[in-house]
């Protein structure tokens, strides 16, 4: 979730030369188990793959990443990083007080599919494509309401700062949450409800940082998390070990695909 209207983020070209940089500096391919922190490290607690991930390029090539080498390839440095910085919501489109917690919309209200699920994000959720599932901010300058997503059948509600353990995803990126924030995150969240699914978002650099920050909850708490991953190679795709890919960062709103369930 790149605040593709505020999402503190590097563009998608510095991100490409960093994959590939990353990619090129490593010989193994031991992919990931595939998976989900609910079910894995994104559906299921870290089948722990300790260090690797892995990544595909728009050719639809998919290589391993060690973990120390995606921080010191791959990871971008402060040079490289930049605001997706849309236009940014007057003060009147923002509300004027944090929304009620209680995210009701998380609740799938439409059978789960057996197929890939498109999803979209955005810190403007009058801009995201009518009817269709959608992530938005619980908490931070651009919070918004449930009333703003009426119109879409699942919502998931992003929490920057590690705060809010009632939100659904974390966002891990420069400027909001850190790795070592996520595990404080997932096991608030998971304590108060064992039951709950903890998702991370992060981008591809950071992933490895934090998996080991994950890595050091019990494996009850693993077994419920999930990882959401930027990878925009502008490809639908969900990278291995993932349970959904950030795969295009627009002007107005990034472009998701999640496996089956992701919900649920």
């Amino acid at each position: 979730m790149t605040r593709r209207s505020g999402r503190g983020r590097w563009v998608a070209g510095a991100v490409a030369v960093a994959a590939v940089g990353a990619i090129a500096a490593v010989g193994a391919t031991t992919p990931w188990a595939s998976g989900n922190g609910l079910t894995d490290a994104a559906h299921g607690g870290p089948a722990s793959p300790s260090g690797l991930a892995t990544s595909q390029n728009a050719g639809g090539q998919v290589s391993a990443i060690n973990s120390t080498s995606v921080q010191k390839v791959g990871q971008p440095t402060p040079a490289q990083w930049k605001t997706h910085s849309p236009a940014t919501p007057s003060a009147s489109a923002r509300p004027s007080a944090r929304p009620t917690v209680t995210h009701p919309s998380a609740t799938p209200t439409t059978p789960v599919s057996t197929e890939p699920v498109l999803f979209y994000d955005s810190v403007e959720p009058g801009v995201l494509p009518a009817g269709q599932a959608a992530a938005v901010y619980a908490d931070g300058p651009f919070a918004t309401s449930s009333a703003s997503v009426a119109g879409h059948p699942n919502v998931l509600w992003i929490d920057v700062n590690g705060g809010d353990p009632n939100a659904n995803v974390l966002d891990v990126e420069p400027g909001d949450a850190t790795p070592a924030r996520a595990a404080l995150w997932v096991s608030s969240k998971l304590t108060a409800d064992p039951s709950s699914v903890a998702i991370v978002y992060t981008f591809i650099a950071e992933w490895p940082s934090v998996i080991d920050s994950i890595a050091t909850l019990p494996a009850s708490m693993r077994s419920h998390v999930k990882y959401w991953i930027a990878d925009p190679t502008g490809v639908p795709h969900i990278l291995s070990g993932a349970s959904a890919t950030q795969w295009a960062w627009g002007s107005q709103y990034d472009s998701d695909e999640a496996e089956p369930g992701f919900f649920a």
